[in-house]
């Protein structure tokens, strides 16, 4: 019952397969059920290139034979009476086929699609994102009585979020994405700076106070106003911090629970760390203001994420909500906006905007897709996956997109289909009466080909993903001349 109270009418639909989630009254799937999700941070190595190469010599698809081949797939009923679609040449940008291109649609997850833009246009994808710890301004606070020492003002050190949420619990691992830095690297590099008293002058100290300092939720934990409380509780995403252990999972399962404040966990399992190095940390991690952190304060160590294009690849991928989420108010943190979830769906939309892309229309309430109310085009999609394909800098957008029959939120679909298997790449989308798919194929006659359809009034999931796999197999193995 606190599963249905949490989440309504979202648990009741699970239980029949018709949404994501933990709850089921089939048999186990053989590959990831839930194409899109709302998704989770699930390891995985990056796929080899599988999509076919396209030539700029290839044929364009003729627009009316184009529309003679989708156009009754797009009118299928299980699409519902709301939907809108659009298929335009990737190297050119022309449109071939419109329909409706510019009417608003709830979006899904394909929103990440411009959350990855704009974070590869405002971040770069070379940048990599730190958690360091520092050493902090003494806080004028006796000593914890737990730490066993003598009264006195005990040194403060302080954990620095720099956006880090796929951190390690261990040592990291430089070929992963999730773990490439780890928690216990950073704890060896704390533990001999204060051994040696590096930068601080903290050699022979009885004890030192944890501290944690997070510019991206500087009070506690944020949420996207859209989400509910079921999204979170039911392992769909964790509540945002700018640092964190594997997203906040206290499992290694992909929908496991979350942490309530994934950056106090972090902060905790850190101190664990530094007290098994040597290093009496006193008392329970605590937040502090992180305009209270000295400029230029010391630093008793450093780790770094992958690179951006990295996190953006694995964001899309698994349809990551929390790492979505997270990279949005790096935009909005970089861009001057205000770091809160609204801040962030604005320097989000203004940043695409900047590459050129149709924003007319869009309004986004979040930066993953997974709450209410977002409203997109499938031009603006459009847009952004040509864009990917003609500009070097967006190029890993569309090397993150899952791979029909082989990865990510696709790994399950299109895999019976020999034209599409491996040739489609795409974001995936499902919510509750929301199915959407918007990506690249490469079509029989060669020529890269960038899509979206988008639907939000679907009668049910299963035969609306259905139908727009129809969409997208047709597409490839269309050469429609």
């Amino acid at each position: 019952m606190l599963v249905l109270a949490l989440a309504g009418g979202y648990a009741a639909a699970d239980a029949a397969d018709v949404v994501p989630g933990p709850l089921t009254t089939a048999p186990p799937p053989v590959a990831d059920p839930w194409p899109d999700a709302p998704g989770a941070l699930v390891p995985a190595s990056p796929p080899g290139p599988v999509l076919p190469a396209a030539g700029r010599q290839a044929p364009a698809p003729e627009p009316g034979r184009l529309r003679e081949v989708l156009g009754p797939l797009l009118a299928a009923p299980a699409l519902g009476p709301s939907r809108s679609a659009v298929v335009a040449d990737a190297l050119t940008g022309e449109v071939l086929l419109d329909e409706r291109a510019g009417e608003p649609h709830q979006p899904a997850s394909t929103a990440k699609l411009l959350t990855a833009a704009a974070a590869l246009s405002v971040l770069g994808g070379a940048s990599t994102l730190p958690t360091s710890v520092v050493l902090g301004a003494p806080e004028g606070e006796p000593e914890d009585a737990e730490g066993g020492g003598d009264g006195g003002a005990a040194p403060v050190v302080v954990l620095v979020a720099g956006g880090d949420v796929l951190l390690g619990a261990g040592a990291g691992d430089p070929a992963a994405v999730v773990g490439r830095a780890g928690l216990a690297d950073l704890a060896d590099e704390v533990a001999a700076s204060l051994a040696g008293g590096a930068d601080g002058g903290t050699a022979g100290a009885p004890a030192v106070r944890l501290r944690v300092a997070d510019p991206l939720a500087p009070t506690g934990p944020v949420r996207p106003p859209t989400w509910t409380p079921g999204d979170v509780a039911l392992g769909f995403a964790a509540d945002v911090t700018g640092v964190a252990v594997d997203a906040g999972r206290l499992t290694p399962d992909e929908y496991a629970p979350r942490a309530p404040d994934p950056a106090l966990a972090a902060a905790d399992a850190l101190a664990d760390l530094l007290r098994a190095r040597g290093v009496d940390v006193v008392g329970e991690a605590r937040r502090t203001d992180p305009a209270l952190v000295p400029a230029g304060a010391p630093v008793l160590g450093e780790v770094r994420s992958a690179p951006v294009a990295d996190v953006v690849e694995h964001v899309l991928r698994v349809s990551d909500n929390t790492g979505a989420e997270v990279l949005g108010l790096l935009v909005a943190r970089a861009s001057g906006a205000p770091v809160t979830p609204e801040g962030a769906t604005s320097a989000v939309r203004d940043a695409v905007a900047e590459r050129g892309v149709a924003v007319d229309g869009v309004a986004l309430t979040d930066s993953s897709g997974l709450g209410d109310g977002s409203a997109l085009t499938a031009r603006a999609l459009v847009d952004v996956l040509g864009r990917a394909a003609r500009e070097e800098e967006l190029r890993p957008l569309l090397e993150g997109l899952p791979v029909a029959g082989l990865t990510g939120s696709l790994a399950a679909r299109l895999g019976d289909e020999p034209a599409a298997r491996g040739v489609v790449r795409a974001k995936t989308g499902t919510l509750t009466g929301v199915t959407s798919l918007a990506g690249v194929v490469v079509d029989a006659d060669g020529r890269l080909l960038a899509f979206a359809v988008l639907a939000d009034a679907v009668p049910a999931t299963e035969p609306a993903r259905a139908a727009v796999d129809d969409v997208a197999a047709a597409l490839a193995a269309c050469g429609c001349r």
